[in-house]
């Protein structure tokens, strides 16, 4: 590319996920994640695209069509978090709305009160080697609830608890191809 003509883009305008039911998914995500619908969009096949506002900006779709391929879990999406959380490539392994870090516990507990499965405590990602620890501490980088939506999709609820720096990109990107 030219200098000075860098692609420049401004975050992400939405993510576009497939639903099992419309009206299933149109319940929890506005009256259990107080996520406002705000654009539907009926398509020409008798499908449905309906977008969801999750907050700065941002925005989770959902397709629906009567005739899509049954969900395939474990494949292209997450079998049981933690311990099954491989998902196949180019699927999306799952999706993380930022939330404010005294937000969490709240969280928590309205998943708990509507009947949602979750993680039954808030994950603190660190650099240790299983990736969390129990307790808070200076090395915590995002602390993390998670729990699935109607369709099986793994979502989470995210904190960043401080700023990253250069020190935080320190591990060589894997290959299947052995270098020449």
């Amino acid at each position: 590319m030219a200098e000075g003509t860098q692609l420049k883009t401004k975050g992400i305008n939405h993510v576009a996920l497939v639903c099992r039911d419309m009206a299933e998914t149109v319940r929890f995500y506005t009256e259990i994640l107080n996520m406002p619908l705000f654009k539907t969009v009926q398509l020409p096949d008798g499908g449905q695209h309906f977008f969801f506002d999750c907050g700065g900006g941002n925005a989770v779709a959902f397709f629906w069509w009567k005739d899509a391929p049954p969900a395939a879990p474990g494949i292209a999406s997450v079998k049981k978090f933690p311990f099954e959380a491989k998902t196949a490539v180019g699927s999306m392994n799952h999706l993380a709305f930022h939330m404010e870090e005294a937000e969490l516990e709240a969280a928590l507990a309205r998943l708990e009160a509507a009947g949602v499965p979750h993680t039954h405590m808030v994950f603190n990602h660190d650099d240790s080697p299983s990736g969390y620890a129990r307790e808070m501490h200076e090395g915590v980088f995002i602390r993390s609830v998670y729990f699935s939506d109607p369709n099986g999709i793994l979502l989470e609820f995210a904190a960043t608890t401080r700023s990253f720096t250069p020190d935080d990109v320190r591990h060589a990107p894997a290959s299947l191809v052995e270098p020449a």
